[in-house]
């Protein structure tokens, strides 16, 4: 916790740890978005959560050591909330050496066993199998782990979210899929993709307990994401739908050109960590002067976090192998080392 926020007399709430988090999680993704303007992210696609923190930060607040978990395409957020170092995050999506998967992950595809973290996917819905894996691991240890499916509306239309919950239900297994709502799979916007919106009751048709929560209140967030995890670690898997809108195109080059600017502005006043930062001003349990502080300590922690990234060394060609085979197994020859090789020969 910053210096500022310990400062603050901030009694009987915790949502000024939740701001916290968030504003860590806004100010991440803004200098990820600079981090592609200036033309140092790793490939050519990366997905803002901007608008989405109460989801992350909600949930994973409620989490605990040994949970796992998997993410979609739009996971940094998540991540981060659950403690991941920043530095390293910003060194993967630049594809360093020094990022959690050695810059060979990316954006979409950061994981870290040591946080839990089974995976981010950029399959829609191809995360969500794993966490039923996990979860009857979690049973049949005894451990007391409950691993949880983050995705976006857009998974509600893949079959495998449907195969996973049945079978989460049938076997009773600590798992907790989080539909995140972010009005919008790609271009396409909910209403126009189901006949039926109202997602958390597909789930009790499998037997989950479920519910719908709207994300501008991160503390309604965290409520809820506690009582369905405290059931799933029970034996009664859970279903969490957050309501949100996505302030930004589906990535970063997206203009929404399928979105007007008044559907866009309305849209935006759903921001979860203004509305925090509000509450907080309101109640008394912080002033304003005080969130500033904090937020200026938040944005020179992200600042650097673009420094370090740039920073850091590529990884090496040779390195390409290394985490994809079992430790003593060797690694195929690359076909250019292999093409040299051959030419060496004649």
């Amino acid at each position: 916790m910053m210096n500022a926020l310990n400062e603050a007399a901030v009694k009987n709430s915790n949502l000024a740890d939740l701001y916290y988090q968030m504003r860590r999680v806004r100010t991440f993704e803004e200098r990820v978005g600079e981090l592609f303007v200036r033309g140092q992210s790793a490939g050519s696609m990366l997905h803002l959560s901007i608008g989405e923190e109460s989801a992350a930060v909600g949930v994973c607040a409620n989490m605990r050591d040994g949970d796992t978990f998997t993410t979609h395409h739009r996971g940094h957020g998540i991540f981060l909330a659950r403690g991941a170092d920043p530095a390293r995050m910003m060194a993967e999506i630049a594809g360093k050496e020094a990022g959690y998967c050695h810059g060979k992950g990316g954006s979409m595809h950061i994981a870290d066993m040591g946080l839990g973290h089974l995976g981010a996917n950029a399959i829609v819905g191809g995360g969500i199998p794993a966490v039923v894996g996990a979860g009857l691991a979690a049973r049949n240890r005894k451990t007391g782990g409950v691993s949880l499916a983050f995705f976006g509306d857009g998974a509600t239309g893949q079959g495998i979210l449907y195969e996973s919950m049945n079978m989460a239900a049938l076997w009773k297994l600590p798992v907790m899929f989080v539909c995140i709502n972010n009005q919008y799979g790609m271009g396409t916007r909910i209403d126009q993709a189901t006949a039926n919106p109202r997602l958390h009751e597909r789930a009790e048709a499998f037997g989950l307990a479920a519910r719908t929560v709207d994300g501008l209140a991160v503390e309604d967030v965290a409520d809820a994401a506690a009582e369905l995890i405290a059931g799933a670690r029970a034996g009664q898997p859970g279903f969490l739908v957050i309501d949100c809108y996505r302030f930004y195109g589906h990535a970063r080059k997206d203009k929404s050109p399928y979105r007007d600017d008044i559907e866009e502005a309305e849209g935006r006043k759903k921001d979860p960590v203004l509305s925090a930062r509000n509450k907080l001003i309101s109640s008394g349990m912080m002033d304003e002067s005080t969130l500033d502080r904090v937020d200026a300590e938040i944005a020179t922690e992200m600042d650097a976090t673009i420094d370090f990234s740039i920073a850091e060394k590529e990884p090496q060609l040779n390195s390409m192998f290394r985490d994809v085979y079992a430790p003593g197994e060797p690694e195929p020859e690359p076909v250019r080392a292999r093409l040299e090789r051959i030419l060496a020969r004649e």
